[in-house]
């Protein structure tokens, strides 16, 4: 089931405007690796190496993540670009990405609000009012978002937004790229997942590593023959449901006769009994008689349910407030009170009001 959640996230606005083809492989392969068991995850995962550089002026931490846990193992010196070369080609080969990771004072963050009409084009009318929410033009800084939630309002779409001043980063994503070894990722400590500071147009372009086309390719169709396969028995057990769930019906409405039959029984022998209680419950052609005679001309009834004796109005009127005096001096009915408080409505005289009250049919009537 988790593999199909990719799939459905496809349907959602951030998918489309957020994510690439590369972005959804990655989130697949992701996903996949997540149902295999351990130690084979393990024994791929090893296979991608990440190595994250912090820097801290002229000098940096490297470190390398194994089993997504970030180990030290070394320093970078930005002037001594040898010893920089002899750190990245000593790394283990395999499908490495390059993080530069920042501390967490490099980075400013500020939520915001939009209307809910962008949230398409999030990136590029962030990128146009960088100006209006932050002290730096857009081409003077690396950012990244993510919408938040806000149940509340539906017309508006909430974003946290990150920055970071390019001046402070560029030097070294000049240097790894001279070095051979380009940065995919910038991020910094305390990021939401997949943050990443740095633009698409200046990401390496790599392959999809263990999943390759050819590969997918192949699991599809493996898949396809499984579902192939197995369709024939899937449609058995359908049928097999199905059969159960018509005899569960039948069964069901057997019951049913039966106690049709018991209420019939009862019926005949409490006929009086019923009789009498029928002639007992008041009739509401007496009850709409007396509101249309008590109410005044500027009320009216939108709504009125009547159970069990207890009847619910709701409507609107002029005098709200009187109508409790009024109803409570008509035979039959008790127990007149407020449901809710009196709401005024907008742009008029008019109440709107929620009363509840108890109906019976008067004495000698």
């Amino acid at each position: 089931m988790a593999v199909t959640d990719v799939f459905r996230s496809l349907r959602s606005p951030a998918f489309g405007s957020r994510s690439s083809i590369d972005d959804f492989l990655e989130r697949w392969r992701e996903e996949l690796l997540s149902c295999l068991p351990g130690r084979l995850r393990q024994f791929l995962r090893r296979r991608e190496q990440c190595l994250i550089v912090e820097p801290e002026g002229e000098r940096a931490k490297m470190l390398e993540s194994r089993n997504g846990e970030p180990v030290p193992v070394g320093e970078l010196d930005f002037n001594a670009s040898g010893s920089m070369h002899a750190m990245l080609a000593g790394s283990r080969g395999g499908n490495r990405r390059m993080v530069v990771r920042l501390s967490e004072d490099q980075i400013l963050t500020r939520e915001v609000s939009f209307p809910a009409q962008v949230r398409n084009n999030l990136a590029q009318v962030l990128a146009y009012e960088m100006d209006r929410l932050s002290p730096f033009r857009s081409d003077q800084v690396y950012f990244d978002y993510r919408a938040l939630e806000n149940p509340e309002r539906r017309d508006k779409v909430r974003v946290e937004l990150a920055l970071c001043q390019r001046a402070r980063v560029q030097d070294w994503l000049h240097r790894l790229r001279d070095m051979g070894a380009p940065a995919d990722q910038v991020t910094w400590d305390g990021a939401w997942p997949k943050a990443n500071l740095l633009p698409a147009a200046e990401r390496p372009q790599r392959g999809p590593g263990l999943f390759s086309w050819n590969k997918l390719l192949i699991a599809l169709v493996l898949s396809l023959g499984a579902a192939v396969l197995a369709t024939p028995l899937w449609q058995m057990q359908q049928i097999r449901d199905e059969r159960a769930g018509q005899i569960e019906e039948l069964k069901k409405r057997a019951e049913k006769v039966k106690e049709v039959r018991a209420a019939l029984e009862l019926a005949r022998q409490g006929s009086t009994a019923a009789l009498k209680r029928k002639l007992d419950q008041p009739r509401m052609i007496d009850l709409l008689l007396e509101l249309t005679d008590r109410l005044p001309d500027n009320t009216w009834v939108q709504n009125m349910d009547f159970r069990d004796g207890d009847i619910q109005i709701r409507g609107e009127s002029e005098q709200a407030t009187a109508l409790i005096n009024l109803l409570d001096q008509a035979p039959g009915i008790t127990a007149v009170t407020f449901r809710s408080p009196v709401v005024q409505v907008g742009g008029s005289d008019r109440e709107r009001f929620h009363i509840s009250l108890k109906y019976k049919r008067p004495e000698g009537s």
